[in-house]
């Protein structure tokens, strides 16, 4: 199943919510700024983690923004004013 690249930033109020939040998309994918990460997910692997978050966070309160950046094998060109920030390379990785 092809991976496609994803942005995807939260604002959570809670702390306790904040940190789970953060937890799972540590485990999904690299941080590019404080909320902010860049993740290479399958659709079971998105599924995954929207399902994760979306019990986790309260949906009154708490926001996330996902943004199809497209297939890994050629994804969306993104450019940075200011402090370059190191993007995450394409493709699986073992940790």
């Amino acid at each position: 199943m092809p991976r496609r690249r994803y942005l995807i930033a939260y604002d959570i109020a809670d702390p306790r919510r904040l940190r789970h939040v953060c937890t799972l998309m540590e485990d999904h994918g690299r941080r590019l700024q404080y909320s902010v990460f860049v993740c290479d997910l399958s659709p079971a692997e998105l599924a995954e983690l929207e399902a994760a978050v979306t019990r986790t966070i309260d949906l009154t309160a708490d926001s996330i923004v996902r943004i199809d950046l497209g297939d890994t094998t050629s994804p969306a060109t993104i450019t940075t004013i200011g402090s370059r920030r190191r993007f995450p390379p394409t493709g699986p990785q073992i940790v």
